[in-house]
């Protein structure tokens, strides 16, 4: 930093001896202006970024995890900090005060009640569909064939928790269905379920096709009927209290974009 003060001195007193030379030098002086800024701004050599915030339902892990990459692929200045969880408690954070600049839904009525509260910056948009399958450890060693097997009290059965979108979406698949569940524990999201589905812990459970597909063969997933099915549908918005409303922005544009939608088609979402 000192020597970029020496040269500003040094031009200055050229300046003062050379009038005829006042345009050359008010140049020169300029640059050097420019290089002590650039210098202070980038003292340790390294890009000041902009950190953005985004919560997003536990289902969307591997397709977010991918997105962000892209993003920050095309916005170097900009760091992606996933908080995965489930949307009601990402809901719940949101209500509290913490500081998030997007928020994406694994259903619509968690977002409803962050727009209610005044805590939304843009219109909440739909960006992706999603459905329900019946999962069970791979090669189904209970087997299981429906729905009405998860009434089955010999086996051990998962649920996501009531308040969460999978559970919710479960239990009213279950409902269109006739089906009483035995079930043996509510788990906090779609990934905790399937974890204990994958690791052979639960006999059967419902979770969203795409976290089936996540697992490459690591579960077995069971359609669920046409007439019995729920539709999911993911809504992202930008929150008013934003760091960087700019950027978040951006960050949502780019998930409804031709590129974020191809990439959520890969993880097996369907196209809103």
């Amino acid at each position: 930093m000192r020597s970029e003060h020496i040269l500003i001195v040094t031009i200055t007193s050229h300046h003062e001896i050379e009038d005829s030379g006042f345009v050359w030098i008010r140049s020169a002086l300029s640059t050097a202006v420019l290089l002590v800024v650039a210098a202070c701004g980038n003292s340790n050599g390294v890009g000041v970024e902009t950190e953005l915030l985004v919560s997003a339902a536990a289902s969307l892990t591997n397709a977010f995890a991918e997105i962000e990459a892209a993003f920050e692929e095309a916005n170097p200045e900009v760091d992606v900090i996933l908080n995965l969880g489930g949307s009601s408690s990402l809901r719940e954070q949101i209500l509290e005060g913490a500081p998030v600049d997007v928020f994406a839904s694994a259903n619509t009525s968690n977002m409803d009640q962050v727009v209610e509260a005044g805590e939304v910056g843009s219109n909440p948009e739909i960006f992706a569909r999603n459905v329900l399958q019946i999962v069970v450890p791979s090669g189904n060693p209970a087997g299981v064939t429906g729905l009405a097997d998860l009434a089955r009290s010999e086996l051990l059965i998962g649920l996501c928790a009531e308040q969460v979108p999978c559970g919710d979406f479960a239990r009213r698949a279950l409902a269109n269905a006739g089906v009483t569940p035995a079930i043996d524990t509510n788990e906090p999201d779609a990934r905790a379920l399937l974890t204990k589905i994958e690791a052979g812990e639960l006999d059967a459970g419902i979770t969203y096709l795409t976290d089936v597909a996540s697992t490459e063969g690591g579960v077995d997933g069971i359609d669920i009927p046409e007439d019995e099915k729920v539709l999911a549908e993911y809504p992202i918005v930008l929150l008013a209290g934003a760091s960087s409303p700019d950027v978040a922005s951006l960050f949502v544009e780019f998930v409804v974009s031709e590129q974020g939608q191809a990439i959520l088609a890969d993880h097996g979402f369907a196209s809103p």
